[in-house]
C-alpha cells in the first residue's frame, strides 16, 4: 500500500508518500515562519492555502517517478487539533484528491501520530508517549481500546511556553532553538517547578523568566533555568506515568522533541530505570505529512476510512477520542505485575527497604538528569513536607504510615510498613470511596497529597465481606512529598483530578470507580470541590 499523507494543524505545510512494502517515507515541508513574534493565525492560512498544492504536487510527482502513474491507494490529512482555517484547507485538499484518484480517506489525529510514528520506528509493543509540542504536553498510552491522557499540562503547551518567554525578548519564532542555543552559555537561574501528579503547569515558568529578563538576569542564564525546569519536570511525569502503569518503554513525539537537552534528560531517566528509550529522527519530530501518512496506511489497513460527508475536521480532536482500530485486541499499557514480580521496592521517586516486614526506609535517589541544585531541592523539601504532611494526615483521621525516622540530609525517612499491595493491583468501589473520603478529610484539614494516584494508596488484605468502615482502616494514603498547605479549592480539586487520572487511565470500566470515589468525597467534603473538579475537566487541551 502506498498513502499519500497530507499535514496542516497550524504552522508547516507538508506531504508526504509513504510506501508499506519498504517502509520508505518521501515528505516534502514548507514551513511558515512569521516576520515577529508567533504563530499569526491569518498568515498562517494564507501560508496553507499557497503551499499545500506546492507540496502535494512535490510528492505526487514523487509517487508517479518512483512508482508508476496510479500508485496512490489511499489520501491521509491532519483532521485536527489545530488551527481551524489550516485544517480546513488541507481537509479540502485531501477529500479532492480523494476523489480525484478515486481512493479511500483517511482522517488522522495529528497527536496520535506523533505517538505512532514512534511506536512504529522503534518496534516497542505498549510505550507510554510523551508528546512535547508547540501547543501541546501530554502523556499518551493505550488503554482499552484507546490512548488514555495519563497526564496533561494545564495551561499552556511545553513550546508556547518557551515561545511566550522568546517573543518577550523580542526573538523571533520559533524560539526553542533559540533557547536552546543560548542556553550553552549559561548557568542555573531559579524558576517555578510546578508537578501535579502526571500534570504539569508552565504558565508560571514562563511568567517567572519574562520577570528575570526585566529584572536583567542575563538572557543566557534565564534561558539555561528554563530549559532545565521544564524539561526536568517533563522526565519526571514521563517516570510517574511508567512507574504507574508499569511499563517499560518510553517513546517521544512533537517538535520540542528535537531538543537535545530533553532527549538527553529522557534516556538518562530511563536507562536509571531499565526502561528503553526511542526518539524519531528530527524530520519525524516537527510536524510533518509522514508520521500522517505512515498511521493512515494502519487506519487505512484496518478499514478506518471517512466517507466524504464525514469528513469534517475538529479543531479540538483530543487523543483519547480516537477509537485506535488499527490496535484491536492488543494489551494495555497498564500492564500490572507478572508473577514473582514487585512494585514495593521502586517508586518514580525513591528506593525502598523493607526491614523485617515491619518498617521500610523510603530514600529518594538522585536522579542524575536533573541539574544538580534542582535536584537536592527538589529531595530534601520533598523529604520534609511528605515526614510533616503524612502524621498531619494521621492526626486529621487518614490512615497513614507512622514516621519512625527522618534523615534530611540522605532525603529518606523511616516509615511503619502498611498494606499489602497498591490499589492499582485491584480498586474496588469500596476502596476509592474510602480514598475520595480521606482525601476530604486532609482538604479539611488545610493541605492536599499532590500525587494521588492508585499507586499511592496501599490496603491490607480481606477486601470481600468488610464494612464500610473496615474497608477505610485498612485503605492508607502514603507519599505525600507533592503535598503542601494549602485552602483553595482549585488545589483541592486538582487532588480529585489526578486520582480520578490514574482510575480512568489504568482501569476497564472506571465510570463506576469515579462515581464511588465522588460519592466518597461529598460524603464529607466540599460539593464546590467538585464543582471545580468539572471545570479543570474542560481545562485540558481541546476540552
Amino acid at each position: 500500500m502506498r498513502v499519500l499523507g497530507i499535514e496542516g494543524t497550524a504552522w508547516c505545510a507538508s506531504a508526504a508518500v509513504y510506501d508499506t512494502e519498504t517502509d520508505s517515507v518521501f515528505i516534502e515541508s514548507d514551513a511558515y515562519e512569521p516576520d515577529s513574534g508567533g504563530i499569526h493565525p491569518r498568515e498562517a492560512a494564507e501560508h496553507m492555502t499557497e503551499a499545500i498544492p506546492e507540496v502535494v504536487d512535490v510528492a505526487l510527482g514523487y509517487a508517479e517517478t518512483q512508482y508508476g502513474p496510479d500508485s496512490i491507494d489511499a489520501v491521509a490529512f491532519s483532521r485536527g487539533p489545530g488551527l481551524g482555517p489550516c485544517l480546513r484547507t488541507v481537509g479540502t485538499a485531501a477529500r479532492s484528491l480523494a476523489g480525484a484518484l478515486d481512493v479511500p480517506l483517511v482522517g488522522v489525529n495529528h497527536m496520535v501520530a506523533h505517538l505512532e510514528i514512534g511506536r512504529h520506528q522503534s518496534g516497542f509493543d505498549n510505550p507510554v508517549c510523551l508528546n512535547a509540542s508547540g501547543a501541546n504536553a501530554h502523556l499518551l498510552g493505550f488503554h482499552d481500546g484507546r490512548y488514555k491522557v495519563l497526564g496533561e499540562t494545564m495551561d499552556t503547551g511545553v513550546g508556547n511556553a518557551i515561545d511566550k518567554f522568546t517573543r518577550h525578548v523580542g526573538w523571533t519564532h520559533p524560539g526553542g532553538p533559540k533557547v536552546e542555543e543560548a542556553a550553552k552559555d549559561g548557568e542555573f537561574v531559579d524558576l517555578p517547578y510546578v508537578v501535579k501528579g502526571m500534570d504539569f503547569s508552565f504558565a508560571g515558568i514562563a511568567s517567572a523568566a519574562n520577570d528575570e529578563y526585566d529584572q536583567g538576569t542575563p538572557v543566557e542564564d534565564i534561558c539555561f533555568g528554563l530549559q532545565e525546569h521544564v524539561f526536568a519536570m517533563l522526565t519526571e511525569v514521563s517516570e510517574r506515568a511508567l512507574s504507574l502503569t508499569g511499563a517499560n518503554e518510553l517513546v517521544l513525539g512533537g517538535g520540542v522533541g528535537q531538543n537535545d537537552r530533553l532527549r538527553e534528560m529522557l534516556e538518562t531517566m530511563c536507562e536509571a530505570r531499565g526502561a528503553d528509550f526511542y526518539a524519531p529522527e528530527p524530520r519525524f519530530l516537527r510536524d510533518n505529512a509522514g508520521m500522517i501518512a505512515v498511521l493512515g496506511a494502519k487506519m487505512a489497513e484496518a478499514g478506518d476510512t471517512l466517507p466524504i460527508p464525514d469528513s469534517a475536521v475538529d479543531p479540538n480532536f483530543r487523543p483519547d477520542q480516537v477509537p485506535v482500530t488499527w490496535r484491536e485486541g492488543e494489551a494495555s499499557v497498564a500492564r500490572g505485575l507478572a508473577a514473582g514480580e514487585t512494585n514495593d521496592l521502586r517508586g518514580a521517586e525513591a528506593l525502598v527497604e523493607i526491614i523485617d516486614g515491619e518498617y521500610v526506609r523510603k530514600q529518594r535517589v538522585e536522579k542524575d538528569y536533573r541539574h544538580p541544585e534542582l535536584d537536592r531541592t527538589l529531595r530534601r523539601d520533598r523529604t520534609v513536607l511528605e515526614a510533616r504532611l503524612t502524621s498531619q494526615a494521621r492526626r486529621a483521621g487518614v490512615p497513614t504510615p507512622l514516621v519512625h525516622d527522618v534523615d534530611v540530609a540522605d532525603a529518606a525517612l523511616t516509615l511503619q510498613y502498611v498494606g499489602d499491595v497498591d490499589l492499582a493491583e485491584g480498586p474496588t468501589e469500596a476502596r476509592v470511596r474510602a480514598v475520595g473520603e480521606h482525601l476530604a478529610r486532609i482538604h479539611d484539614a488545610g493541605f492536599v497529597h499532590g500525587d494521588p494516584t492508585t499507586r499511592n494508596v496501599r490496603i491490607a488484605e480481606g477486601d470481600g465481606g468488610e464494612s464500610a468502615e473496615d474497608v477505610a482502616a485498612t485503605t492508607y494514603l502514603i507519599d505525600f512529598g507533592l503535598g503542601y498547605h494549602t485552602g483553595h479549592v482549585e488545589d483541592h480539586a486538582m487532588d480529585l483530578h489526578v486520582f480520578e487520572g490514574s482510575i480512568a487511565g489504568t482501569t476497564t470500566d472506571p465510570e463506576p470507580l469515579i462515581s464511588a470515589f465522588e460519592a466518597g468525597y461529598r460524603s464529607v467534603g466540599e460539593e464546590a470541590v467538585i464543582e471545580r473538579l468539572r471545570t479543570i475537566e474542560r481545562r485540558g487541551r481541546y476540552q
